[in-house]
């Protein structure tokens, strides 16, 4: 079968409706993403059609085999994606075997229950209505890196399928149950705990309150009702709009902690008892205590936006722990944590990797959640606030997006390294200091002498670059390390406006 690719198309038109629309620009560095709406949109179905092709294509010639497992999320057209998807897969000869509405962490759970290599989960994650994308991989628990997705780009973009038929389609009934018992399995709680589930309307509203009230929780449900326009907020964790609903209905309750979910429930966000948003950095400092003490000599692997208190917290040092620094971005952070064969990945962005005896190496928000409330039950003498607290304190950001259009935006992002690695080498004073050191494996993150620290890198999902800043000092060090990243950033006439700052 031979596919009439073409660049762009508009909707209701001739050319749209025979001729497959995918911008090469959705083939992202570890899933793929593509804006699907009404107005310049970047792919049709005839396009997913092409990409199920190349995935089933791909999983056979790198040796997985044709068995597959495809899910979707609560979106209005994610179900017509995944079918357009299906069609593709069993042209190229795959066994499919579709779990339904999901998310994320369930169709990676189902590559282990229905014993399956390779996935395909159709989602577009915290990404706003009107984005689409896939999420694959063919080595469990492991996820599509660059190299994977850069193949299957070639495939699809060259036409260059393996269509040798034979395909299957089994729909596997009742799965989310089968996920909700195995989440739920022994990890009752003793302590009584009332916890804010905030879903943002996101798929996370049919699992999440269920998870946590089979634990022993009390919950408090926050736009847990399915709906795809996403009436509130966009269901993202990181944002703060969606940790400002969260903390106001934590204190209107009483609640002893409020956990949100994003749109495929691979992420966890957090406020505790007093109302602080907690970033997700260092929700992850306080589990690596909690599960440190519990394992001594434990590895954890944290991404480069993350704080620098994983490498100098006191009860990390008194446990052994040892940290690795990696790249930003759910695929890199699991492969690296099984590498290492660490305990666990966090990442700021919220998405955190256990292996086991908690999990099974891959991000799901709902095992994080209840990771949480367990590091609760062990202290009950402590509330989260207190928890929190304990930490030493720095003074950090949220994650800032300024606009940028990814056809240049790792261009600016080279420049900007080029820039600092510029003044590392000719001792130029910036944001008040010379700079201690460059770390590079993702982006740039600049530290300053007295450890204050700025981070450019390029977003891996969306047109933009991706800004966070820390300072072990104070909030005006902070302030000073991000004025003197964004003017660097200002040489670039293609960096737009920041989504928030702080």
């Amino acid at each position: 079968m031979s596919l009439n690719f073409v660049d762009e198309a508009r909707p209701n038109t001739f050319e749209f409706e025979t001729s497959a629309l995918i911008k090469a620009s959705g083939f992202r560095e570890y899933d793929a993403r593509w804006w699907f709406g009404q107005v310049a949109p970047e792919l049709n179905l005839i396009g997913v059609q092409a990409l199920g092709m190349g995935l089933g294509t791909l999983i056979r010639r790198v040796g997985a085999g044709p068995d597959i497992v495809t899910g979707h999320d609560f979106r209005s057209y994610s179900l017509g994606i995944k079918l357009a998807l299906v069609s593709g897969l069993m042209a190229a000869g795959a066994r499919v075997r579709d779990i339904g509405l999901a998310l994320s962490p369930m169709a990676y759970f189902a590559q282990f229950a229905l014993d399956v290599p390779s996935v395909a989960m159709v989602t577009a994650s915290h990404n706003e209505n009107g984005w689409t994308g896939v999420k694959m991989g063919a080595a469990r628990p492991l996820t599509f890196g660059p190299e994977e997705m850069s193949a299957l780009k070639q495939i699809v973009l060259a036409g260059d399928f393996d269509l040798v038929g034979g395909g299957s389609y089994d729909f596997v009934r009742d799965f989310r149950a089968t996920y909700l018992d195995d989440l739920t399995e022994d990890k009752r709680i003793t302590r009584k705990l009332k916890v804010v589930a905030a879903c943002g309307n996101g798929t996370a509203g049919a699992f999440a309150p269920q998870a946590l009230q089979r634990i022993g929780c009390e919950v408090i449900p926050l736009d847990v009702e399915l709906d795809h326009t996403f009436p509130r907020y966009n269901p993202n964790p990181e944002d703060m709009q969606m940790l400002h609903a969260i903390r106001d209905k934590v204190l209107e309750t009483g609640a002893d902690v409020g956990l949100g979910f994003d749109g495929d429930g691979d992420r966890c966000g957090v406020v505790d008892n007093e109302g602080n948003e907690i970033f997700a950095d260092k929700v992850g400092v306080m589990l690596a205590r909690d599960i440190s003490s519990q394992h001594p000599g434990s590895t954890f692997v944290v991404d480069v936006k993350s704080t620098g208190l994983f490498n100098t917290d006191s009860v990390l040092r008194a446990n052994s722990a040892v940290t690795d620094y990696w790249k930003t971005g759910h695929s890199y952070i699991k492969r690296r944590v099984a590498e290492l064969g660490a305990v666990a990945g966090f990442e700021k962005s919220g998405h955190f990797f256990f292996n086991p005896p908690i999990g099974r190496g891959y991000d799901d928000g709902l095992v994080t959640a209840i990771a949480i409330c367990q590091m609760l039950d062990r202290s009950p003498g402590s509330s989260m606030a207190d928890l929190y607290r304990a930490l030493p304190l720095t003074f950090g950001t949220p994650t800032m997006s300024p606009h940028c259009a990814d056809d240049v935006k790792y261009g600016v992002v080279e420049r900007v390294v080029a820039d600092f690695q510029a003044m590392k080498r000719d001792g130029t004073v910036f944001a008040g200091q010379k700079i201690a050191d460059l770390i590079t494996v993702n982006g740039v993150r600049v530290v300053a002498e007295d450890g204050t620290w700025g981070l450019v890198r390029a977003s891996s999902n969306k047109p933009e670059l991706v800004v966070v800043v820390e300072s072990p000092v104070s909030s005006q060090r902070r302030r000073e390390m991000f004025e003197a990243v964004d003017t660097v950033l200002r040489r670039s006439p293609e960096v737009g406006a920041y989504n928030q700052t702080f």
